[in-house]
């Protein structure tokens, strides 16, 4: 049998209410002893990396996730990550950028109500991410969620009550889950061998546009950050109020040195800049790179990979560049 290590970080299918609301307090092993049926496919060993709710998780943690994958990789054939929803699909993402190729799946699954409560979801999650990483196709970093498999860069949370919690947004589910067996909708071919990443740049801000918000907010995003994502209307573009100002801010932001990505509010299809004057002017404010059908998270991540690991130039031109069906 294959083994696998479950990497737990708590979130809602580890909670616990002990009168103040559900918070994280069940261990690795206590959420392993509630899916027996885990050990009749696999040799499972458990480490508690940290138990949070998600909310609490962000870049330092995905580094410390990466880490001990890294540490492990050739002591384990895949790895499950138990997670919490709220950020579950940006710790996916980031993933997929600070673990490159792996022939190894690296799993990652939550719930929507605790490992605890009787109808839940949590023990068919957790049995099903655990049957997936040790099925012979599974690969890379991927998201298992009520039956379903998504890439880990095109997941997102789209319910926050409901168990079908997480959709793939403008790219195929990859397979899905029925009685511990994976159905393949698209197979790729393995890649040979992983790369790994070991920094991240946090300074990198996410601007969603309002109607009348000011081009003042450049103040702050000047002397605070290294990036910046605007996330605009429909297929894209900005405002020409305030004397065209925030044209001018974000070419003074540009030409500083650093690094902006154009994307849309709308959920599914993607920006066009090309599409409406609004958009295709953006052109003449300096390298403005395109999101075009990423996800927020993905966005977010990529970018913050990039700026942390090349040179602005290089992660410019690196940017539109697929990983793992990012960007199409």
């Amino acid at each position: 049998m294959k083994k696998i290590l479950l990497i737990a970080t708590g979130g809602t299918i580890a909670s616990r209410n002990e009168g103040e609301g559900f918070k994280p307090a069940i261990s690795s092993e206590e959420l392993l002893s509630e899916v027996p049926e885990i050990r009749t496919v696999c040799d499972v060993d458990a480490v508690q990396l940290f138990n949070l709710d998600s909310t609490n998780v962000y870049a330092r943690h995905w580094l410390e996730i990466a880490r001990i994958i890294e540490e492990n990789y050739r002591e384990y054939d895949g790895f499950v990550i138990t997670h919490g929803t709220d950020t579950l699909a940006y710790t996916a993402a980031a993933l997929s950028y600070l673990i490159q190729d792996s022939v190894k799946p690296i799993v990652l699954t939550g719930a929507q109500r605790s490992v605890y409560v009787r109808d839940t979801d949590a023990r068919q999650n957790l049995a099903d991410a655990f049957f997936y990483c040790a099925d012979g196709g599974s690969f890379g970093v991927e998201v298992v969620f009520d039956g379903k498999v998504i890439l880990g860069t095109r997941a997102k949370k789209t319910r926050t009550r409901s168990y079908n919690a997480f959709s793939s947004i403008d790219y195929p589910e990859i397979a899905i889950i029925r009685e511990g067996t994976p159905f393949y909708y698209i197979k790729e071919k393995k890649p040979a061998a992983p790369v790994f990443y070991h920094r991240l740049e946090e300074r990198v801000f996410v601007l969603k546009m309002t109607p009348g918000l000011s081009a003042d907010i450049f103040d702050y995003l000047d002397a605070n950050t290294e990036g910046l994502i605007i996330e605009s209307f429909g297929s894209g573009g900005l405002p020409r109020y305030e004397d065209d100002k925030f044209f001018l801010r974000l070419k003074q932001y540009l030409d500083a040195g650093k690094l902006a990505v154009l994307t849309t509010q709308v959920e599914r299809e993607g920006s066009s800049l090309d599409k409406y004057e609004v958009g295709r002017r953006l052109h003449g404010c300096g390298s403005v790179l395109e999101a075009r059908s990423m996800t927020l998270e993905a966005t977010l991540t990529k970018l913050m990979w990039l700026l942390g690991n090349f040179s602005r130039e290089e992660a410019a031109a690196r940017f539109p560049l697929p990983i793992r069906n990012d960007i199409l």
